[in-house]
């Protein structure tokens, strides 16, 4: 078994994704746009994917490899691939998916509550969250629901955080991922977002709120779990 992660930036990585994956036996590979690697073939892989980054989906004039990226994306779901999008990695599958992608009523930095809708509370893998949550949020921009997907999750502040299409591909608008190295990389490297705001916390309530980290690693595992039975039970059928 495979799991190829696609990331945009240096400082946003696989986060708390990969030590799972490593647990599980899977070989670890990955695409780092910003070195101009290669993709591999999407036949070869078994899981996709897709982390966060500060770029938007309509970007391509600015990151070329954001075209190639949506096809690769494209062709995973269409092999039945297990696909995991997290942020950015959301978005784009939103978009490939015919779902569009665009500035969110408020900017979410921080920690904020999430809370699954009816259908998520009932289907997998959402089903194996609680039914509200805490998370970890840096975006601007929100995707709405494509169309064959079933909205699972919002927040206060961004109504649609969350949808899984199949039961093999899963889109997350928040993070789980992160550890807190991963926070504090992000505090480094866009803390210029940091202003004040209805839905952005300051750098101290930031840190504060480190202390979820350990739970909200809880949520990730017992997520990515769920959605490895759900692929499979898909798979079976």
């Amino acid at each position: 078994m495979r799991m190829h992660f696609l990331l945009h930036v240096p400082f946003e990585g696989p986060g708390a994704i990969e030590p799972w994956a490593v647990r599980k036996g899977f070989a670890v590979t990955k695409t780092r746009f910003w070195l101009n690697e290669s993709l591999p073939d999407p036949r070869e892989i078994d899981w996709l994917a897709i982390m966060g980054g500060p770029m938007s989906v309509h970007d391509e004039q600015d990151y070329p490899w954001l075209a190639q990226e949506k096809a690769f994306i494209r062709e995973a779901i269409r092999l039945g691939r297990t696909v995991l999008g997290i942020c950015l990695g959301a978005q784009l599958i939103a978009e490939v998916l015919g779902g569009k992608v665009h500035k969110n009523a408020h900017k979410e930095i921080g920690w904020f509550p999430v809370a699954l809708t009816d259908s998520g509370r009932t289907s997998a893998p959402f089903n194996a969250l609680p039914a509200t949550f805490p998370a970890f949020h840096w975006h601007g921009e929100t995707f709405d629901i494509p169309p064959g997907a079933i909205h699972t999750a919002a927040s206060e502040a961004c109504a649609h955080q969350a949808f899984s299409y199949g039961r093999h591909v899963a889109g997350l608008q928040f993070h789980l991922e992160y550890t807190a190295d991963g926070i504090e990389a992000m505090l480094e490297n866009c803390g210029h977002e940091i202003q004040p705001a209805p839905f952005i916390q300051s750098r101290e309530a930031i840190r504060a709120g480190s202390a979820a980290v350990a739970e909200m690693g809880g949520h990730l595992e017992a997520l990515l779990d769920a959605l490895e039975r759900a692929s499979a039970e898909e798979e079976a059928e």
